[in-house]
């Protein structure tokens, strides 16, 4: 089964080489059957499938970088949420029937504000752990912002549009907020601190806001302190039942910590802890912050994520029950009231099937947007890309580098996306026709160290180079691997990821003969995120005069066995 596209109201099977039309299979089986068996093969072509599809599910539900992941359930639905950081858009909303396929249906941030300042890249700056609630008909995220305060913004529809975000606190350090609406009509919001702005860290606060969400009503108050048992305690996440009032939240830091969960029958303490779940002899590092979701039979789950290194921090999905008024988490082999992750679990019981799905990876850029997988690394300008000007293809305006840079590390219009799975190809198609001298278009697998592979046209024609460039915060110049002189223009690029995120660079003139091009290449983690994979067009001078390249799609693809043994 290939890949279904619209066009002009008519929905065509598309040769997934070079795009022809096979036939037009609406009249003949139906528009239903035909999306059925689209739905179903587009899932089958996924990189990672966490859905068994015999009532069964497998760790990690996402295998991509949604670090610091909050899910609240509305009715039938449930909608996520986590960190972006620099990226734009950021705050992404997925959604799912079941918490364990999810699709990406928005963004609450289109542009990271303060704006001036997110039009450079700010790399582990921006948005950090966000909560999202729904209350008073409102769905509600609030999030900080660590060197200027916590902000709200809220919609009634979680695929947006949402408020501007409104500052509704000014503060230096504080991370991590969560709202909190009792039974009594108060309001109240938890809150971190971030060592590196406030210079404290592995205590939690609470203070008092209106029940809007709109201000802070008084001085926040310590609540629990976790240096002697919990340090870097972080991550809150408030909650009440029975009587109690508990706060999730994760202690000993991102790779090799545990959940803690707070309890007492007061707001503001004092509060018992207990370690709910940890490794224990899984290999699921953190395990780390996330989310209680309480279905509508009144079944518990939780959602946290693991560091993964240059994958980011993926996301699992535990089972979790209440013993004596405690939550246990995962599987608690030896009846301690301490679990550990699973890796495979019977799927929440939320009364039907629903069909696979997984987060958005593969663009055809047949739509008059871009898919909602991608980020840029700063508040993007329009200039910057354009899907109109060729149907079918997306064209990217040549940028000039910042005055400042010395690599892509400060370079906004890189246009980019997770990594989805341990082990993939992903492959474009580029007519670099349009480039002037000194201009370049590549594809990149980007992060701290980062390589990628590009068309560049000097004076003297077209050459594809491969380039590298390590410690790129330092401001490390990139050194060129090797290169080539081409004849043509028009390329197939091509990353194959294999185990341990190593990555081989390839092109090719027809998409089926591929040639390696340097050496193997280590991805390596951003700041706070994971690798990503993406492209860009630049220009090497401030010439007024710009060119452009156009992509004829970016696809995922699974590696064959024989692919992963090389």
């Amino acid at each position: 089964m290939l890949p279904l596209q619209k066009f002009a109201n008519c929905y065509r099977l598309v040769d997934v080489a070079n795009k022809s039309e096979i036939c037009n299979l609406k009249s003949a089986i139906g528009l239903p059957l035909l999306l059925l068996l689209f739905f179903t093969s587009a899932y089958s072509q996924s990189v990672w499938s966490p859905d068994n599809r015999d009532g069964t599910y497998k760790n990690p539900i996402i295998y991509a970088d949604y670090s610091d992941p909050d899910v609240v359930r509305v009715g039938d639905d449930f909608y996520l949420t986590a960190s972006s950081f620099n990226s734009a858009p950021g705050l992404p909303i997925l959604h799912s029937r079941d918490l364990v396929n999810w699709r990406i249906i928005g963004h609450a941030l289109q542009y990271q504000t303060p704006v001036s300042v997110f039009a450079k890249p700010q790399h582990g700056n921006g948005v950090w752990a966000p909560a999202i609630r729904y209350h008073d008909n409102y769905f509600y995220i609030f999030y900080p912002d660590p060197d200027y305060g916590i902000y709200m913004t809220k919609t009634r529809n979680p695929a947006g549009p949402w408020s501007a975000p409104l500052l509704i606190k000014s503060a230096k350090g504080w991370i991590d907020p969560c709202p909190f609406w009792d039974d009594d009509g108060n309001a109240y919001l938890v809150h971190a601190f971030a060592n590196s702005r406030a210079g404290i860290k592995s205590v939690i606060h609470i203070a008092k806001m209106s029940p809007d969400g709109t201000k802070i009503l008084d001085d926040d108050r310590l609540v629990f302190d976790g240096h002697a048992n919990h340090p870097t305690i972080e991550g809150p996440k408030l909650h009440k039942r029975n009587g109690y009032y508990y706060i999730f939240a994760p202690g000993g830091g991102v790779p090799t910590g545990w959940q803690t969960v707070l309890r007492s029958k007061n707001v503001y303490g004092p509060y018992e802890d207990k370690i709910v779940m940890d490794q224990g002899q899984t290999q699921v590092n953190g395990p780390h912050q996330g989310a209680w979701v309480e279905l509508k039979n009144g079944d518990s789950w939780f959602i946290h994520f693991q560091d993964r290194g240059p994958y980011g921090r993926i996301v699992h999905l535990q089972p979790m029950k209440w013993i004596n008024d405690w939550p246990v988490i995962g599987i608690d082999k030896d009846g301690d009231g301490k679990g550990e992750p699973v890796d495979t679990n019977k799927l929440p019981d939320v009364g039907r099937r629903y069909p696979a799905e997984v987060p958005q990876t593969t663009d055809e850029f047949s739509s008059r947007q871009l898919g909602l997988q991608w980020q840029w690394q700063a508040n993007p300008q329009g200039a910057w890309s354009n899907l109109l000007a060729r149907p079918g293809w997306l064209r990217l305006n040549s940028v000039p580098l910042p005055y400042e840079a010395v690599n892509l590390w400060s370079v906004p219009s890189l246009l980019t996306q997770k990594l989805p799975a341990q082990t993939f190809t992903v492959t474009t198609r580029v007519d670099a026709t349009n480039l002037l001298a000194n201009e370049a278009a590549g594809l990149v697998m980007m992060g701290m160290d980062y390589s990628y592979i590009a068309i560049v046209r000097t004076e003297d024609g077209f050459r594809l180079e491969r380039t590298e460039c390590k410690d790129a915060p330092k401001g490390t110049e990139e050194t060129n691997d090797s290169g080539v002189a081409l004849k043509t223009a028009v390329l197939f690029m091509r990353i194959t990821i294999g185990e341990d995120a190593m990555c081989k660079f390839s092109y090719s003139s027809d998409g089926r003969n591929f040639s390696e091009i340097g050496e193997p290449f280590k991805a390596r983690e951003g700041r706070w995120i994971g690798a990503k994979v993406g492209l860009f067009v630049a220009s090497f001078t401030q010439a007024k005069e710009r060119g452009f390249a156009d992509f004829d799609y970016f696809r995922f693809k699974t590696l064959a066995a024989a692919d992963k043994r090389r």
